[in-house]
């Protein structure tokens, strides 16, 4: 038997025999992630303060944003059937502040949560300003010199698309549109990997553009100069951004209903010892590995053993440069007849598609 692990072993090793085509041709496309809703309610903070968890920045030179919660009449967004009839007030977002220096660039961050892939729409209107009406939202911002932001300008009556990175501005990009000032409108961004779509009062404006310099980050609201704008009824829907350990052993467990447990032990920056990174029950992540994991990926050899009405095959995770990164646990339903041999076949495709897509040692805990 052990001959027989030695040599499935080294077949597993030699990459170039499980091509991309043939793995998914056996184990179906990856599901993609349900979307989550966001919804910034304004609402739930006091008048006159600036709302909690969000980061007051400042992009450019002069004084930060005075970004704080007023009461606004904002329009439905359904038109009402009742003509005249009185528009209701509510909570809004404003920046404030009127300080007239030229590359002054005030951004209101939104802290609890990282996006890469998302849809955002927010409803904005400029009320004021007198070098420059300018409102917008920043996306992947990594902080105040590194960001993506799409802004409408009242004064010049058009809305631009550029990028901010180490501080320097790139090329702007969008079209001529008339901008009321003290008119409430819509912004919206749909980012989806290096391609981004924009839509102003629900239309579409310009072409879809691509951009590589940023691939996730913050979200958060923008001004400009001395511009006073308001800012109500941000929605933003987007994936959660995960570990792809996380990811791929969800994935892999929906697919294979005959897969009773998955389980990946590695290592983080924190924590050097082999340790749980990726379960199907969650609650039992950073559990620390057993001899047995610790020998599978030291030894760089495989494990099988034998349960009630189950098997279970360990096997080492290798990176694109072949080293062991990280202990694979394949719990599969057992069936009359079932053997070492079979069992390690059957949990071979796994670790292999896996394989194609880890890079790295550090694919198994940062977030993508």
């Amino acid at each position: 038997m052990q001959k027989l692990l030695t040599a499935l072993t080294n077949v597993w090793k030699s990459p170039r025999r499980f091509t991309a085509l043939s793995l998914v041709a056996a184990c179906g496309l990856a599901l993609p992630l349900q979307g989550a809703e966001l919804k910034l309610d304004f609402g739930q903070f006091p008048i006159g303060e600036s709302p909690k968890g969000f980061t007051n920045l400042l992009a450019g030179s002069g004084r930060p944003g005075e970004w704080k919660i007023i009461e606004a009449e904002v329009p439905s967004a359904i038109p009402s059937l009742t003509p005249n009839a009185p528009v209701p007030k509510q909570k809004v977002l404003a920046q404030t502040s009127r300080d007239t220096a030229d590359e002054r660039f005030p951004i209101l961050l939104y802290e609890a949560e990282d996006f890469a892939d998302f849809n955002l729409t927010v409803r904005f209107r400029i009320v004021g300003g007198g070098v420059e009406q300018m409102a917008g939202v920043v996306f992947r911002t990594l902080d105040e010199r590194n960001f993506y932001v799409l802004r409408a300008s009242a004064l010049d009556g058009n809305i631009r698309f550029y990028e901010v990175v180490n501080g320097n501005r790139g090329a702007l990009v969008g079209p001529k549109i008339e901008i009321t000032k003290e008119k409430w409108h819509q912004l919206g961004i749909v980012a989806k990997g290096n391609q981004f779509s924009f839509t102003f009062d629900g239309k579409e404006f310009m072409p879809p553009v691509s951009n590589n310099s940023f691939v996730h980050g913050k979200i958060g609201f923008w001004t400009k100069s001395d511009s006073v704008a308001q800012f109500v009824d941000p929605v933003i829907t987007y994936v959660p951004r995960e570990p792809l350990a996380r990811r791929i052993v969800r994935e892999i467990m929906t697919r294979y209903p005959r897969i009773k447990g998955l389980k990946i032990y590695g290592t983080t920056p924190q924590r050097s010892e082999l340790h749980l990174v990726a379960s199907k029950d969650e609650e039992k992540l950073g559990g620390a590995a057993a001899e047995i994991e610790k020998n599978v990926v030291a030894k760089n050899s495989i494990y099988c053993g034998r349960g009630r009405g189950t098997y279970t095959v360990t096997m080492p995770l290798h990176d694109r440069n072949g080293d062991a990164i990280a202990a694979v646990r394949v719990t599969l339903e057992s069936f009359l007849g079932q053997t070492e041999q079979n069992a390690i076949t059957r949990a071979l495709p796994i670790i292999k598609e896996m394989e194609l897509r880890f890079s790295a040692a550090k694919d198994l805990y940062e977030a993508q």
